[in-house]
């Protein structure tokens, strides 16, 4: 039954009562600027001009500090970036100079392994005539202890 009433009540499509709306709250804005946020603006307006504007200074100091801080952090960024190529740079150099190293030591290396291979062939080719030489001399030793 309450609920009728206040269904009642309730317009969908706005009257002339908006534009009376409308007009009270312009109007109170109004007396609002003139007694309340006028005075309000000009007791903040007396405190920073006693001040002597330094709050405005105080800003500009912080957006200095941040432009500087986002340079440095630029800067830091850059040389970080310049450092790792100069690592990465002599890094590549030590690995080449490293590679020729090792090569130069596997073809001394080669080399050495094919001249002592030809000296062992000849040693053993030496030591082939000596011992047939050596076993001719006791053949004969022996053949000629056996005879007497």
């Amino acid at each position: 039954m309450h609920m009728t009433v206040i269904a009642a009540g309730i317009q969908l499509f706005p009257d002339g009562t908006l534009f009376i709306h409308i007009a009270l709250i312009l109007l109170m804005i109004w007396i609002l600027n003139r007694t309340l946020f006028r005075p309000i603006n000009k007791v903040l307006e007396e405190r920073e001009n006693s001040r002597g504007g330094h709050g405005g200074a105080a800003e500009a100091i912080l957006k200095e500090a941040g432009d500087k801080e986002s340079k440095y952090n630029a800067e830091i960024l850059d040389a970080r970036s310049k450092g790792y190529d100069t690592i990465e740079k002599e890094l590549k150099k030590a690995t080449e100079s490293r590679d020729k190293k090792i090569a130069e030591a596997k073809a001394e290396v080669a080399t050495m392994l094919e001249t002592g291979r030809s000296e062992i062939s000849t040693m053993t080719g030496n030591a082939r005539a000596e011992i047939a030489q050596d076993a001719d001399k006791m053949a004969e030793s022996i053949a000629a202890t056996i005879l007497k």
